[in-house]
């Protein structure tokens, strides 16, 4: 897929506050952590966690629905899907999963052998070692309670790639989270600022995360909620996607120990 320049999109945020309950439950993100690393992971990570998986669900669905209100469509397509990312390349993520999805096939690259023959994917088999593939289908349930609390359907290879998607991102998001507990910071990380030819760029807000400190505080062995920000700010690559994910991980955090 050939990244676009992304659009100013409207804010998927509007239709799903960070007070409601999310459909993807602690319980099910410490699932994925288990299958990822053996460190702890505390309450206000799996919140955090779990809030921005659906924070990055919302806007895809949100952008899906504008592309499929463009045809007088309420049912959601997987051609809905491709059209929110073209549109946004913020909403790129989960791109594991594009290789097992029908919807990506031949948007990702095919290979032909020195015949120019198609050469066929790959037959994938169980193996010991846990993928975001393997189980992605225990997300099924929140995807649709997303699209509900949305007002938007969808058909089964919709809600299927919907599925995917939230279980590669969650689960590259526990593996960069344990990689921040493990070298004691964010050591590499980076952002992209879209600019007009000849124009200066911008400096960089004072309260971007990723201008503050890179090492991190607390043990060696928990991840922690500020180890799943700092995830977070290495998954999305910048723009406003990852400033209203760090945001609504933070409020739901607070939202979640008030409580």
């Amino acid at each position: 897929m050939t990244p676009q320049p992304a659009r100013p999109e409207r804010s998927g945020s509007g239709t799903a506050s960070v007070m409601d309950v999310s459909p993807f439950k602690p319980s099910l993100v410490k699932a994925v952590f288990r299958d990822v690393t053996p460190m702890r992971v505390s309450r206000s990570a799996a919140w955090a966690a779990a809030s921005v998986t659906r924070t990055v669900l919302t806007e895809i669905i949100d952008g899906a629905r504008r592309a499929a209100a463009q045809e007088a469509r309420r049912k959601l397509t997987p051609g809905d899907l491709l059209s929110a990312i073209d549109r946004n390349v913020e909403l790129e993520v989960g791109c594991k999963w594009y290789d097992h999805s029908p919807t990506f096939r031949g948007l990702t690259g095919v290979r032909y052998d020195a015949e120019g023959v198609l050469v066929p994917s790959r037959r994938r088999s169980r193996s010991r070692k846990p993928s975001a593939v393997v189980g992605a289908h225990r997300f099924e349930a929140g995807v649709k309670k997303l699209l509900r609390s949305q007002g938007a359907t969808a058909v089964p290879a919709m809600v299927r790639d919907l599925d995917g998607i939230a279980s590669a991102f969650l689960t590259d998001l526990a593996r960069d989270a344990a990689m921040v507990v493990r070298e004691g910071g964010v050591k590499r990380f980076g952002t992209v600022t879209l600019v007009m030819p000849g124009e200066p760029a911008p400096l960089p807000p004072l309260s971007d995360p990723l201008r503050a400190s890179s090492t991190r505080r607390g043990d060696g062995r928990t991840i922690g909620e500020d180890d799943i920000l700092a995830a977070t700010t290495i998954q999305l690559f910048g723009g406003n996607l990852r400033q209203r994910a760090l945001t609504e991980a933070r409020e739901a955090t607070q939202n979640t120990s008030a409580g």
